[in-house]
């Protein structure tokens, strides 16, 4: 009975160490791999603009609300480079049709393009006693000048954060390069340098149009601006050329079906008194918007490095070198079809539930921040 009750004992001791080994042997588990890569930061974006000339603009600061949305840009601020109030005060009601409407807005008085256009009466439209688009911004004068404005935006950024869309005349971005040092930081030159990452820009052309050379409209309107602009800006130069937007249109079965889902829609009530359907605009600017939110979706493709000239006749050329800080997109038939639709469903993307009931009931009460900053 004791030599069972000692053979018991080993067994059960041998059994243990046989465990334990085990146990040891047993590599540590890693914890488990997300199935999707966390979201990279936002993108800091600055819009710069001349709404009012082309309702692409209007569509384009609607594709930015939705990318904001869905937490993929960050909007800083607006610029504009057409002179007239109303611009200002159009971007501002579409901020708040957002809800966004604290965004700061930048203005610009040179003289170009003064005339109001065709829809930015929308600014001023009412029913009844109420404005139709809420908004906080009335006496133009009040808000900061755009290169004012830019230099603070800037001067707040980390170093090389910022992403610029320029999607107008060049008027505030070679003023910006004009500007001196002051106590927001260095001269222009220097100050883009520090802090902006990337300038995405509908300009020019780099494309044969109708068989022949093209004079863009935003390079020709502000032709010194332009000129100026490329020979000093420092940083990368993403050009959307004519050609890209011209084959790439938004489609007017969006325009008449996907914005219902209000009874105004400013995007929608700007496209069809610009030029109503079934004409299906360009997408010029939204391109250039588009890529600079997204630049790794394969929504285009980039030329060589060079650098881009513009003569004196408004003609943009693209002299290949390694070196160079310019590419200009181009863009195949696969992407045309892609970009189509994806523009189409960023720009009738309804806004945020809780940042649209904000923005209509708040836009007056919330209007002493509107120089100091946008809320994440």
């Amino acid at each position: 009975m004791r030599f069972s009750f000692i053979r018991t004992l080993q067994v059960a001791a041998l059994a243990l160490l046989t465990w334990s080994s085990a146990l040891v042997a047993v590599p540590a588990q890693s914890p488990p791999q997300p199935l999707v890569p966390p979201a990279r930061d936002p993108v800091r974006l600055i819009f710069d603009t001349d709404i009012g000339n082309d309702v692409d603009d209007a569509l384009a600061l609607g594709v930015i609300h939705a990318l904001q949305s869905r937490r993929e840009c960050r909007l800083l601020g607006v610029t504009i480079t057409k002179d007239h109030d109303d611009a200002a005060r159009l971007v501002d009601a579409i901020d708040t049709f957002y809800g966004r409407g604290n965004i700061p807005i930048g203005v610009c008085r040179s003289g170009v393009t003064p005339e109001q256009g065709s829809f930015l009466p929308l600014a001023q439209m009412r029913d009844g006693d109420d404005l139709r688009y809420p908004r906080d911004v009335e006496d133009v004068s009040q808000l900061p000048d755009a290169v004012t404005l830019l230099r603070r935006l800037l001067s707040e950024s980390p170093d090389g954060s910022v992403t610029i869309a320029q999607v107008g005349f060049s008027t505030n971005l070679a003023k910006l390069l004009d500007s001196p040092a002051d106590d927001l930081g260095p001269a222009g030159p220097e100050l883009v340098a520090q802090k902006v990452k990337l300038l995405s820009l509908m300009f020019g052309a780099f494309a044969p149009i109708d068989g022949g050379e093209h004079r863009e409209y935003n390079v020709v309107m502000d032709l010194p601006a332009s000129q100026q602009l490329v020979e000093r800006w420092p940083t990368e130069m993403i050009f959307s050329g004519f050609e890209i937007g011209l084959t790439i249109t938004y489609p007017a079965q969006s325009i008449l079906e996907d914005f219902g889902y209000v009874p105004h829609h400013p995007l929608a009530e700007a496209y069809q008194l610009y030029m109503p359907t079934p004409h299906e605009r360009p997408n010029w600017d939204l391109t250039s918007v588009l890529y600079a939110v997204r630049p790794t979706r394969d929504y285009f493709s980039l030329s060589e490095p060079g650098s881009v000239t513009v003569d004196e006749n408004g003609v943009t050329r693209h002299v290949a070198d390694p070196a160079g800080k310019h590419r200009y997109l181009i863009v195949d038939d696969r992407q045309r079809a892609q970009v189509r639709e994806s523009l189409a469903v960023l720009a009738s993307q309804p806004p945020d539930a809780r940042r649209r009931n904000r923005g209509q009931g708040e836009a007056v009460r919330q209007a002493p921040r509107r120089n100091g900053g946008e809320r994440p």
